[in-house]
């Protein structure tokens, strides 16, 4: 991980929030090529859940919203974390985190065992656990009272059920049919840890699928079955993913099944998202709260029911963080032979005699944050530079293009293989003659001779597969 995270900071993907005052923990802003990173997997996610199906619809909700939606999704009674403190050092712990690594079972309101040790002095002076509201406290107007407290939102879903009503009277749906939105929620973490993978902000991708009651094992089952399909679209191999049932016991009083999409990452096997089969409890409540009727009424069959729902909930943040840790491959690539590749251990800082380094982030197309870059063979031979301009220029209409006439050539290609472009396209003499280009191939790096008019149709057949 810590060779990764070197490389996302050098590269431009991942930075800590604020570092030029020392940073704060738990936040974390994205460069120029993680930004790209991140909204090519909204827009994946989006295009799956929304553009491509006639049964789901958005919605765009405020992160500030009445504080009764969360008395009524029990948030501002139940959403905690059990918190430890070393009276020894004053550092702040989750207990559930600190059994598990060390490798003991934790159940809330267990106290902790005995003698344990603080984590980060050593000391056995670790305070009784107690729960602690992960929620973040404002103000709304000028003064603060109990009357004006608001709560930045934990999760972006109780605004889906807060306007199911609106939705549903606007959009012409009919049960099953859902509500996807994608939007930033913040929960005041006791211990960010593992990079970008717990944070204090993040943002979140739901889909509330409203069904039929009666049909949520059925429905269930489906959307396991189309995000697990989702996440190898988009780079990360069925042998890194993981199915995490939870059994009767371990399930929320309302629903009826819950699987975790988990991710083989550095640091163990973590939850990407949840599929979760929540029945009516979302909509009850908030019925009961505002009282408001949150019962659909189906026209075909004269029924009048509260909808349950299917709710894959997943974390843009984590995702991200998968496709890069999956995307790293750095390799040792023999100085006589390019074929002949090795994987390289990233702790080791030199290449054996005779090989050189390659940092190589391997994104499906669909991901990478630059789709192809562009380069003159020469930049001090201005018709080289014209014609790879114009390219340049027509591709960049379509997709994410970067141009580079700076440096050899090799290097100019090293540099886009650290950041995940599939394609280099370099234009040479020949280009001049008949119109051919070299299109390089990343992984590969395989080259061959493209007409110029031939270029989109490649890369597209890449990119948008």
């Amino acid at each position: 991980m810590d060779a990764l995270a070197s490389l996302c900071k050098r590269r431009g993907f991942i930075f800590q929030s604020s570092e030029i005052y020392g940073g704060i923990n738990g936040f974390w802003d994205y460069g120029p090529l993680g930004v790209e990173l991140k909204r090519n997997v909204r827009e994946a996610w989006w295009k799956a859940m929304v553009t491509h199906r006639e049964d789901v619809v958005g919605l765009d909700a405020s992160i500030i919203m009445h504080p009764r939606i969360w008395e009524a999704s029990g948030h501002l009674a139940g959403f905690t974390d059990p918190m430890v403190d070393c009276r020894a050092c004053k550092k702040r712990f989750r207990a559930d985190q600190l059994c598990e690594d060390a490798g003991l079972d934790f159940s809330p309101g267990q106290p902790l065992p005995e003698n344990m040790k603080c984590p980060a002095c050593g000391e056995p002076a670790l305070t009784p656990p107690r729960d602690f509201n992960l929620m973040f406290k404002t103000f709304i107007g000028p003064v603060e009272e109990g009357s004006s407290v608001a709560y930045l939102r934990p999760e972006t879903a109780q605004a889906i059920f807060a306007q199911y009503n609106n939705v549903l009277s606007v959009s012409r749906v009919k049960v099953p049919f859902g509500i996807a939105q994608i939007g930033k929620a913040f929960r005041n973490e006791i211990n960010p840890r593992n990079y970008t993978f717990r944070s204090r902000e993040f943002e979140q991708m739901e889909l509330e699928f409203f069904i039929k009651p009666g049909t949520d094992a059925e429905w269930h089952a489906y959307w396991v079955e189309q995000r697990m399909a989702w996440y190898q679209r988009v780079g990360l191999p069925r042998e890194s993913l993981h199915y995490d049932v939870h059994p009767k016991e371990k399930l929320a009083h309302y629903a009826s099944a819950c699987t975790d999409v988990a991710y083989a990452f550095p640091f163990g096997v973590q939850e990407l998202e949840g599929i979760a089969a929540r029945g009516n409890f979302d909509l009850s409540r908030h019925q009961e709260y505002s009282g408001k009727s949150m019962e659909y009424f189906d026209q075909e069959t004269g029924e009048r029911f509260i909808p349950h729902v299917i709710e894959p909930s997943a974390g843009v943040d984590r995702i991200a963080l998968a496709l890069l840790c999956e995307a790293y491959r750095p390799e040792w690539i023999s100085k006589k032979d390019s074929s002949d590749i090795q994987e390289a251990d990233p702790a080791v800082n030199r290449a054996p005699e005779g090989y050189e380094l390659r940092n190589l982030m391997k994104f499906a197309p669909c991901i990478a944050p630059i789709k192809a870059a562009v380069f003159p063979l020469l930049k001090n031979k201005p018709e080289l530079v014209e014609s790879a301009r114009g390219i340049f220029q027509s591709l960049r209409n379509r997709w994410n293009i970067f141009y580079d006439e700076t440096g050899a050539i090799g290097r100019r290609y090293r540099r886009q293989d650290e950041i995940g472009t599939p394609f280099g396209i370099t234009v040479d003499f020949q280009t001049l003659e008949d119109r051919t280009v070299t299109l390089r191939e990343r992984d590969g790096m395989t080259q061959e001779r493209v007409s110029i008019d031939a270029l989109s149709e490649k890369i597209s057949a890449a990119v948008d597969a």
